[in-house]
């Protein structure tokens, strides 16, 4: 039973018994206490005596609220009933929970579907502690996510109202990996009009489907056949690669990830060369590359040199475990 059923059996039953107030105070021009308590003599079906004396237009008007409203009443309750018992009312007030702490998310991740790609994305969210949210139409995922702690949306991505109940407006980024280009497409389109500067990556089949999509608005297409064809080839020319780079992804005692870290004007490293800072004593971490605006251009130094300096605007890659590159992100990025 869906929720709204339950709220229009419960408006019907008010009404039912509104009507019998209603009608008893008309027609035999009883106060309203008394119209009530006979409404509901009446109606339980308990056996009481008449509050007043019937005249002959109120035992007609008696004889329809117990034919019609019993029914009522019986359906209404054995439905009402069977909401709480099978769990549905307790699934509600959980869906309604979950929306309010959506609500209240800022700077979060939005994935649209959770079909086999969509699984491997929420999987990664959840080992690298980013808050995200997830919209999917089938209710059989759905709870199986919120079984396991991930806050869902229930509905298809395509459309304003449940972009918006996902909290859109506050996201940082989406990822769409619905089942077709044409889906993901208009998922981009609708998303990029809501919030421009959301940043949002597409799954696309089609060759002739990634420049459509990045029209639409898409910062990023990731083609799976693409990426699975780069994997086989590496599989067979570098195998020790593709090996470090399994344990990498899929250790279970440690999650280690290569990650990017902005600094901020705020940072503490603003203004200090590498050696000044604390990046390489840090343990569990390895500075990869340095990234920042050289000549007018992106530019990369690779193992960059201790007085290398760091300024507003440079992006450390790093490679380690989550928790300390969280920990190196505070002192780049403070929230203060």
């Amino acid at each position: 039973m869906q929720y709204n059923k339950f709220i229009g059996i419960v408006a019907v039953l008010l009404g039912v018994y509104a009507l019998g107030v209603c009608g008893y105070t008309l027609i035999e021009g009883w106060p309203l206490f008394d119209s009530l308590y006979m409404t509901v003599i009446t109606l339980s079906t308990v056996g009481y005596g008449e509050v007043h004396s019937l005249s002959h237009s109120g035992r007609i008007f008696t004889i329809f609220l117990i034919i019609g409203g019993t029914g009522v009443l019986v359906y209404g309750i054995s439905s009402i009933t069977a909401f709480v018992v099978e769990g549905e009312l307790t699934d509600v007030l959980r869906r309604k929970k979950m929306q309010k702490k959506i609500d209240r998310m800022k700077g979060h991740f939005i994935v649209c579907g959770a079909d086999q790609t969509g699984k491997y994305v929420i999987e990664e969210l959840v080992k690298t502690k980013q808050p995200f949210v997830v919209i999917e139409m089938d209710t059989d995922k759905i709870k199986s996510l919120c079984t396991g702690g991930v806050l869902c949306v229930e509905g298809n991505a395509t459309h304003n109202a449940v972009l918006q109940k996902a909290g859109i407006q506050a996201a940082r980024g989406l990822m769409t990996t619905l089942h077709s280009d044409a889906e993901n497409l208009l998922v981009v389109f609708t998303a990029k009009r809501l919030n421009p500067a959301l940043k949002v990556i597409s799954k696309a089949f089609e060759e002739e489907s990634e420049q459509k999509i990045r029209m639409a608005g898409a910062d990023g297409v990731v083609m799976p056949n693409f990426i699975g064809g780069m994997r086989m080839v590496s599989e067979m020319i570098r195998p020790s690669v593709v090996s470090f780079l399994d344990i990498m992804l899929r250790e279970k005692d440690r999650t280690i990830r290569v990650e990017e870290v902005g600094i901020t004007a705020a940072s503490s490293y603003a203004g200090r060369t590498l050696a000044e800072t604390d990046i390489a004593a840090l343990e569990g971490v390895t500075l990869v590359a340095l990234k920042r605006l050289e000549e007018g251009k992106d530019a990369y130094r690779f193992n960059p040199a201790g007085t290398v300096m760091l300024s507003e605007g440079s992006i450390l890659v790093l490679m380690g475990t989550v928790e300390v590159i969280n920990t190196l992100k505070e002192k780049a990025q403070p929230s203060g």
